[in-house]
């Protein structure tokens, strides 16, 4: 019981924060409303980041390299009058992997922190880093699992483009920053951080982790003594 009403709490979160997958960015992409936005420095820093639950395992290099250049992709189309820096934190990671029993469906997430800088003040536009919990989205490729029907590559590289857009988005909520109007927030911080305590507490229990590994090795088992059809 443990490991189900843990899942069920995680699921929630996934429901709360999910939306649809960002497509890759082309010149129809429409751009939003960022003033005189203009994208300096691209920092990402994946290194120490947490592995999540029933997580497929990625190197720091790994994410640090798709999602830079999915922020250089989507924001490096503005082109206003001055300079901004972000850094962006990778925190955490679940990349969904196969074999997982399917009522958990497991599905991937990144728990980033971003802060935004000012080039010509030279100070921070957010003294709190703004903390996002970022997920596939819903698709038909996830609905059972992405670990089933997405190889790891896949999967980072649907997340850090879900990151970009979530920043951009992020970066127009606050349009003050860069002279414009800003807009009401879609995914309020108290939402991205109960979706990251659910990650991370599922991540935090041990139970959970051993009983699905049990339950998968038993599937596996089960499977290769099931006799082969003639």
């Amino acid at each position: 019981m443990l490991v189900f009403r843990t899942f069920l709490a995680f699921l929630a979160a996934l429901t709360l924060v999910a939306c649809g997958e960002a497509k890759m960015v082309t010149q129809e992409t429409p751009k939003l409303q960022l003033g005189d936005f203009s994208f300096g420095h691209n920092i990402v820093v994946a290194d120490g980041m947490q592995k999540g639950v029933f997580s497929r395992t990625a190197e720091p290099e790994e994410i640090k390299d798709s999602l830079t250049a999915a922020l250089a992709e989507r924001l490096g189309r503005y082109d206003g009058d001055k300079l901004y820096h972000l850094g962006i934190k990778v925190e955490a990671y679940a990349l969904a992997m196969p074999g997982i029993p399917i009522v958990f469906k497991p599905k991937s997430a990144y728990i980033l922190t971003v802060t935004a800088w000012d080039d010509a003040a030279g100070g921070k536009l957010n003294e709190e880093p703004r903390l996002l919990t970022i997920f596939e989205g819903t698709s038909a490729q996830t609905l059972i699992g992405s670990g089933i029907t997405r190889n790891k590559q896949e999967q980072i590289d649907v997340l850090s483009r879900n990151a970009a857009r979530r920043i951009e988005r992020w970066l127009e909520e606050n349009g003050d920053w860069f002279g414009v109007a800003a807009v009401g927030a879609e995914i309020t911080q108290e939402d991205d951080t109960a979706a990251a305590l659910e990650l991370l507490a599922a991540n935090a229990d041990p139970d959970a982790l051993a009983a699905a590994q049990k339950v998968a090795a038993e599937q596996q088992a089960a499977a290769q003594t099931q006799p082969q059809s003639q």
